[in-house]
């Protein structure tokens, strides 16, 4: 017997889907139902390597956390990873399968929905709901066509939907009955409920609009979703305005770490535990920004090593990161930011840009060279070093994960980590660089500072540094409990009465 789906389409991008989808996936395994997240197609630059070396967006890797149930490739077969403002790398079921101009992408809608259909058909056979997420808008005219991901999912497969609608953003009426109006009849059957989420204020004084508006489209709203400042649920997409300028405007701090913001980056949840640190402020450095003298600086990942780090040249930015080295401030470079580190990025196939040979910061005596063959791996490691940075955490298990597609390496070099665990195959292969006072860290280890040992072992040292005693704080809540009280939120806000017959009708 097939799963039952349940699908969260939204009336534009960043309306709170992927949050949605967790709470539900949290909701029905508190139900004791076997449950699991799907999205079919995902544009992000965030994304993460499951157990078997296949890569997928980090959205449906948080998801499945909340399932309590090991993500798969079969989650998002399709992940579009954009390079510039016109083309992307497409990775299906985990790999990479080609890089396309956006014009030329219905090329590929047979082979890519086939992938879609297998991998939806796979997780119905295997669990007993299946909680879909959309994209974007399903009521975008000009990309109907190349729809993939919202209406033709939910048609595939009988899914009903609930459209999510972002208040905080305003012009809710408009969009909810404006997507509801410029949508086929087969597909506004599939809409049963509507949710209005991110509101702050007085519920009661939304309470004639939602009237109107079920009496205007009958359908039924399925809840107000408040807005919530105290639950730390990994971000999809990118940090938020909001959010980012509440980090920079924090005063009431010890430790200063500046990430600097590459337009193209990467992996940014790599640094969301700085954000539940005490003490520390976690600043993303944009253009316009003032690097100063931070005690840390972060070098991220990028989907466009090449063309970020002439963006931090040509900006400026690439001499103040130098002036601030010089000055004694400490840097990690990430996957492409250790790429940046190094003296030299060579390119001879042009695989990652159209520039054979670019000359990189030269703060590491390596150099990086790009291959075809792109490495997705988890790992689990051991810290080496016992200087600089590192002076506290030698030895030191740790875990993350690798997705790349250069090699940097140097004579001479002292590599920092000991990968002992690669896609579960036991190994002994160093990775990194450091500099000989062991202020500068090369790695292309995502996921290092969620190791709480090592990011308290490093906080202590920068501390230290200033004459400071860096105390950890008591972690506010563990990720089980984060997903708890997101369930919780978010089924005292829902009429879950009314999904529940939604999903039954089945």
């Amino acid at each position: 017997m097939l799963a039952k789906v349940l699908m969260v389409q939204g009336t534009g991008s960043s309306v709170g889907k992927s949050i949605l989808v967790t709470a539900l996936c949290r909701i029905f395994k508190q139900q004791r139902l076997r449950v699991a997240p799907f999205k079919a197609q995902n544009m992000s630059l965030n994304s993460f390597v499951t157990a078997d070396g296949g890569e997928i967006g980090r959205a449906q890797v948080v998801q499945a956390e909340a399932a309590g149930i090991a993500p798969t490739v079969a989650m998002n077969p399709v992940l579009i990873k954009p390079e510039s403002d016109c083309d992307a790398q497409i990775v299906l079921r985990g790999k990479p399968l080609t890089r396309i101009a956006a014009a030329d992408f219905l090329q590929l809608k047979t082979e890519l929905w086939s992938a879609i259909t297998e991998s939806l058909d796979q997780l119905r056979s295997a669990y007993d709901v299946v909680v879909i997420e959309g994209a974007g808008s399903p009521a975008e005219i000009n990309l109907k066509e190349r729809d993939l991901v919202n209406m033709k999912v939910a048609l595939y497969c009988n899914a009903p939907v609930l459209l999510a609608a972002d208040i905080d953003r305003g012009g809710i009426f408009a969009a909810l009955v404006g997507t509801m109006e410029l949508l086929d009849a087969p597909e506004r059957e599939r809409v049963k409920a509507f949710i209005v989420n991110k509101f702050r204020g007085d519920v009661s004084l939304l309470a004639p609009g939602l009237d109107w508006l079920e009496a205007r489209t009958g359908v039924p709203v399925a809840g107000v979703v408040p807005y919530y400042h105290d639950i730390h649920i990994a971000e999809e997409d990118s940090v938020s305005l909001e959010k980012r300028n509440a980090m920079k405007n924090r005063r009431d701090f010890d430790l200063d770490i500046a990430v600097i913001a590459l337009p193209h980056i990467s992996n940014f949840d790599d640094f969301d535990p700085f954000e539940r640190e005490p003490r520390v402020r976690l600043r993303y450095v944009e253009s316009g920004d003032r690097l100063g003298l931070p005690d840390l600086i972060v070098l991220p990942g990028s989907k466009a090593t090449v063309a970020d780090f002439l963006y931090l040249r040509e900006s400026g930015r690439e001499q103040e990161i130098l002036r601030a080295v010089s000055a004694g401030v400490p840097i990690v470079g990430i996957c492409a930011g250790f790429q940046m580190l190094s003296r030299s990025i060579h390119d001879p196939e042009r695989i990652e840009s159209s520039t054979a040979l670019t000359t990189g910061m030269g703060l590491l005596p390596v150099t990086t060279r790009f291959g075809a063959v792109k490495a997705t791996h988890q790992v689990r490691a051991r810290t080496l070093a016992n200087i600089g940075l590192l002076a506290r955490a030698q030895d030191m298990k740790i875990s993350g994960y690798e997705i790349h597609m250069g090699r940097t390496a140097g004579q001479g070099a002292a590599q920092p980590f000991l990968i002992e665990q690669r896609s579960r195959q036991i190994i002994a292969d160093r990775d990194g660089a450091l500099s000989a006072d062991g202020n500068i860290i090369g790695t292309y280890i995502h996921g290092l500072f969620h190791n709480d040992e090592l990011r308290r072992a490093i906080l202590q040292e920068l501390a230290e540094r200033k004459g400071q005693t860096y105390t950890a704080g008591q972690a506010q809540f563990s990720a089980d409990e984060q997903y708890d009280r997101l369930a919780a939120h978010v089924r005292g806000s829902l009429n879950m009465e009314l999904i529940q017959r939604i999903l039954d009708r089945q």
